[in-house]
């Protein structure tokens, strides 16, 4: 297994914004040596029904780093969400930084591209992204070093982005209560998946581990920080020894019971253009409904 360049000495100063409308935890992650700082997973809010794109989740994060006069690098997506919609170009146009996201878009945007029956303008080859992330790949958030660890299984893009003795482990796993998600859309692997919480439960102990979501399970307050020794001691997916095969059975049976996101037609088709909102011919913004694609 790969040896992950852990920086426990570093502690990035982590502020959550939670949006209740997609259970989703968005962040701004500062450099505690200096006014860096990087976004993780934003939102863009949507009216499905009504068809209507607003911003009151970014603005609320971008309101945050102007109040705190810092300055925003990069602009991180774990993976292709499937629940919710990016706002990573808005928050660029306003405040700069860089979008990066796993190398493994292309994978994605190939096996969406021809779901959505896109035409030849859609590129598949990620140039919608500033960066392209691999297996260990190192950054920087101001003096603070950042690396990436490839976790498929989810998608097969997906990326667990650690800061200091911060990782953001996108949907690879859930709080302890609520285990790990789902593997089955097209690309995802639950055996996959299994081999990529192993990776995240190899870091130190002590690392702080941010999720992506949360759904209160039990009726518990929403809750989105723990560490690598209580996802190993207490996960009911994974933790106490799991084996392998327990696991892809599990995960298998359950996924079958799941029905789709409540957002994935229109997350997919924005999220794997970094964000921007797809447009018809005569550039309005327009979203398609593919009939039995998923």
């Amino acid at each position: 297994m790969t040896t992950y360049p852990a920086q426990m000495t570093i502690a990035p100063q982590v502020q959550a914004f939670f949006d209740a409308a997609t259970n989703t935890i968005s962040y701004i992650v500062k450099d505690p040596a200096s006014a860096a700082c990087a976004i993780v997973d934003s939102v863009m809010d949507i009216d499905y029904a009504a068809g209507r794109i607003t911003y009151d989740h970014a603005d609320a994060m971008i309101a945050a780093i102007e109040a705190q006069g810092l300055v925003l690098e990069w602009i991180i997506e774990t993976h292709v969400h499937a629940d919710h919609l990016s706002a990573a170009p808005y928050i660029q146009q306003r405040l700069g930084g860089r979008i990066g996201i796993g190398a493994k878009i292309r994978v994605v945007q190939e096996t969406f591209g021809k779901i959505f029956n896109e035409g030849t303008e859609f590129q598949r080859d990620g140039s919608q992204f500033d960066r392209l992330f691999e297996d260990g790949d190192t950054y920087m958030v101001g003096t603070m070093p950042c690396f990436a660890i490839y976790t498929p299984g989810h998608t097969p893009a997906c990326m667990v982005h650690v800061m200091g003795d911060a990782a953001f482990v996108g949907d690879t796993l859930f709080m302890p209560d609520g285990g790990s998600a789902r593997a089955d859309f097209p690309g995802g692997d639950a055996g996959q998946l299994y081999d990529s919480i192993q990776k995240v439960l190899a870091l130190p102990d002590q690392m702080r581990l941010f999720m992506c979501h949360d759904y209160g399970p039990n009726g518990r307050d929403i809750r989105w920080e723990t560490t690598v020794a209580e996802e190993k001691a207490h996960n009911i997916h994974v933790g106490g020894g799991q084996t392998r095969e327990e696991f892809i059975a599990f995960r298998t049976a359950r996924d079958a019971t799941l029905a789709m996101p409540r957002l994935i037609i229109p997350s997919l088709q924005v999220n794997m253009r970094a964000g921007e909102v797809p447009t018809d011919k005569d550039g309005r913004p327009m979203l398609k409904v593919p009939l039995n694609g998923l």
